[in-house]
């Protein structure tokens, strides 16, 4: 639950989804959560030399702000071709190679540029990001070095965070996101973030709550930390984490995993009116209606109304007919009302489904063991065999049931079988196993 986030509490401003304010006065996202090799991180201060070659920048500049990306390469190259050692036209062929997701490219016109001008701090980052997708550790080391060069700015630190995440380096990340939340406190992005990483790589929930009440002190309603909230409260299960959950559908009512979380909780506590009631709030269309009617049924079950369970599981039934755990599940109900067909009838269909799962297999055998079909149960527990090595009690059910099949040498067998497992933690059935294989021997004996 805690691992994924809900889809649509994802904002601009988590993960890598953010926009900055670049250099020249424009604007460039990096987005989504494998942005690198789309957009550049940031474009580097204007170089102004003598015509024609000024000429060559203005008319790539004029490209690039038109994003006509690929017309951009031409006067670019041409202008590294007469001054090769300029690092600006470098950096700015990588940036428009990064714009066309010619990461190779890029990469290798970054690297130029910063071993042309080690101190081009806008190269580091562009390298750093251009790599942080691809999990590279030289991403690391190209983002540490914008760290270097920039020590008092948030950005770099943040991004170093993320590259140091995306690697594995959980201590690592958690430091230099630190490093940036104490630059820049209020900084919301920073703040998910870096709750996300205590949350779900590091398992410290109470730092991440912390971390995430912050961000709603500048952002009251922001979904993202209120879900976090509540999902922090709920791993270190405080009771208030049900009250965080409602807060939190009260911005996202539409969450169906959330809803179900709150759901889970109040069940939990056995407050059954109010989980019955949260359900009757959510939802709308078939599929939903599904999760719905099954959460439902759960509340109905733990409330012992069996018959209420049996209408809403068949109505879940009509929506996915080929769901096996709806099957199994509806088939567990009959048997807790004792009609033993029509429970054979649904756990059969759902092993048509699902042949391997062995508790429909057992709930079979229950379900024929009780009508008094011993021939099907044995059938059943044959099956159940191949899968697993049966445990006293089944050892018992087949020795009734050969019992009842006046098999008595299979009988016997079986309820010394069961003897020689149970090891006195069941003493009625060890008596009447003791007294009925005394029984079986004198039948047997009685028939030489």
């Amino acid at each position: 639950m805690i691992c994924e986030r809900a889809k649509n509490v994802a904002s601009a401003g988590r993960f890598f989804a953010v926009t900055l304010v670049l250099a020249m006065g424009c604007s460039c996202e990096v987005l989504g959560q494998n942005p690198p090799a789309k957009t550049p991180e940031v474009r580097t201060k204007r170089q102004v030399l003598k015509n024609p070659l000024n000429e060559l920048l203005e008319e790539a500049q004029r490209d690039i702000d038109k994003k006509d990306f690929e017309a951009a390469v031409t006067p670019l190259q041409k202008f590294i071709a007469e001054q090769p050692e300029v690092a600006y036209g470098h950096f700015q062929l990588g940036y428009v190679f990064t714009a066309l997701q010619k990461v190779d490219e890029a990469r290798a016109e970054y690297e130029r540029a910063v071993a042309l001008d080690p101190k081009m701090a806008e190269g580091y980052l562009n390298l750093g990001v251009l790599l942080i997708d691809r999990g590279s550790p030289q991403s690391v080391i190209y983002l540490r070095k914008a760290v270097d060069i920039l020590p008092e700015q948030s950005r770099p630190r943040f991004l170093l965070g993320v590259a140091q995440e995306k690697a594995g380096d959980y201590a690592g990340a958690a430091e230099s996101l630190e490093g940036a939340y104490r630059l820049d406190p209020h900084n919301v992005e920073i703040g998910l973030h870096l709750a996300d990483l205590y949350l779900q790589r590091l398992k410290r929930p109470a730092e991440a709550e912390a971390k995430y009440r912050s961000v709603l002190e500048a952002q009251p309603n922001n979904a993202a930390a209120m879900l976090g909230v509540a999902e922090s409260l709920d791993e270190q299960k405080k009771p208030e984490a049900a009250e965080a959950y409602r807060n939190y559908l009260t911005v996202q009512p539409a969450d169906a995993r959330g809803q179900a979380r709150l759901v889970h909780l109040l069940v939990e506590h056995q407050q059954y009116d109010a989980a019955l009631a949260e359900l009757e709030r959510g939802g709308s269309g078939p599929a939903d209606n599904v999760e719905l009617l099954r959460q439902r049924a759960d509340i109905l079950v733990a409330q012992k109304k069996w018959d209420e369970a049996i209408v809403t599981i068949n109505k879940a039934v009509a929506l996915a007919p080929d769901d096996p755990e709806l099957h199994g599940g509806l088939g567990r109900l009959y048997l807790q009302k004792r009609d033993f067909s029509s429970a054979q009838n649904e756990l059969k269909g759902a092993l048509q489904l699902d042949r391997k799962n062995l508790n429909y297999w057992k709930d079979l055998s229950t379900a024929y063991y009780l009508a008094g079909d011993c021939a099907s149960t044995l059938g059943v527990l044959d099956e159940i065999a191949k899968a697993e090595t049966p445990g006293p009690g089944p050892w018992f059910i087949r020795a009734l049931c050969y019992d009842k099949l006046k098999q008595s040498k299979s009988a016997l067998d079986a309820y010394q079988k069961f003897l020689s497992l149970d090891h006195g933690q069941n003493a009625n059935q060890e008596w009447q196993a003791q007294e009925r294989s005394k029984v079986l021997r004198r039948e047997l004996e009685h028939k030489r």
